[in-house]
Order: structure tokens, then C-alpha cells, then sequence
């Protein structure tokens, strides 16, 4: 990501947490699994985060929605990927999904069968398929619909 869409999505940030008169300490960016991180340090995390973590969610989301109003993308251009994270609160359930792959990757290989995940958001599911698209001997595809649409490991012999 480049400096310019960095530095409008910290005053976004920074404006957001204002006019909520949340209380933090300052806005980092942290590059993680190839995703740009932009956490937000707090002591209230608890009530930025939310339950089940909606709060983060929606704050995402407003971001960015805002970015796309200021800064339209020319034609073509992809917009930019990032997550907004309190706390690394995300960040730490990142690493939790990409040892859980890999702990499930492994019973599929050593077992030599499936293994089918809980439904997950398409947010954890992509994390899921990027962790063991390289992994050998195993494929994943996504199976279901809506909110039960789940990530399969599949063992393969080649």
C-alpha cells in the first residue's frame, strides 16, 4: 500500500475515534501475511472491539466506505486492502486460523481424508485458503451457502 492511502486512512481512522470520543493512544501499520494492519492502541479496547468483535467490524467497514468517497479509484484500479485492528486483536486471530490450518492440514495428510472447518466468515475462509495453497498434498475448496458456507481440506497424493 502506498504512503498517500496509508496516511488518509490514519486521519480517517484518527477522525472516526474522535467524533465517537473514543480514547486512544495512536494509530500504527503493520504489514501481516501480505495485509496491511492499521491498529488503533487503546485501554478501552473492550468497547472499540465489541461483541464478537462487531464494533472493529463496522469500523472497518465505515473507513472504508469513507475512503472510496474521498479518494475514487480510477478506472481499473483495485482499492486498497486493509484491515483496522485494536489492540491486535485481529492480528492475533489471524495466527490463530493460520496454526489451525495448518494443525488440520496435517490430520488430512497424516490421515489421508477430509477435513471440513466450522462455517466461517469469507474473510477467515481466504485466510484459510492462503495459509495452504502451498501446502503439499493438501487442496481446499470452500463448500455451502450463506452462513454455512465452510473451508474443506482435502488430502491429494500428488
Amino acid at each position: 500500500m502506498d504512503d498517500s492511502h496509508a496516511t488518509i486512512i490514519e486521519a480517517i481512522l484518527k477522525e472516526l475515534l474522535s467524533a465517537l470520543g473514543a480514547s486512544f493512544k495512536g494509530v500504527t501499520r503493520t504489514e501481516v501475511a501480505g495485509q496491511t494492519i492499521f491498529t488503533i492502541e487503546t485501554d478501552d479496547a473492550r468497547t472499540l472491539i465489541g461483541a464478537h468483535g462487531d464494533t472493529i467490524h463496522a469500523l472497518d467497514m465505515l473507513v472504508k466506505k469513507i475512503l472510496e468517497k474521498r479518494q475514487p479509484l480510477a478506472e481499473g484500479a483495485e482499492s486498497p486492502m486493509f484491515l483496522v485492528d485494536i489492540n491486535d486483536y485481529r492480528a492475533k486471530q489471524i495466527k490463530d486460523l493460520q496454526t489451525k490450518a495448518l494443525m488440520l492440514a496435517e490430520r488430512a495428510r497424516s490421515f489421508q481424508y477430509d477435513v471440513e472447518l466450522t462455517p466461517m466468515s469469507a474473510y477467515e475462509r481466504l485466510i484459510i485458503h492462503t495459509t495452504l495453497q502451498d501446502a503439499p498434498n493438501v487442496k481446499t475448496e470452500s463448500q455451502g451457502e450463506g452462513r454455512n458456507r465452510r473451508v474443506v481440506i482435502k488430502y491429494s497424493a500428488e
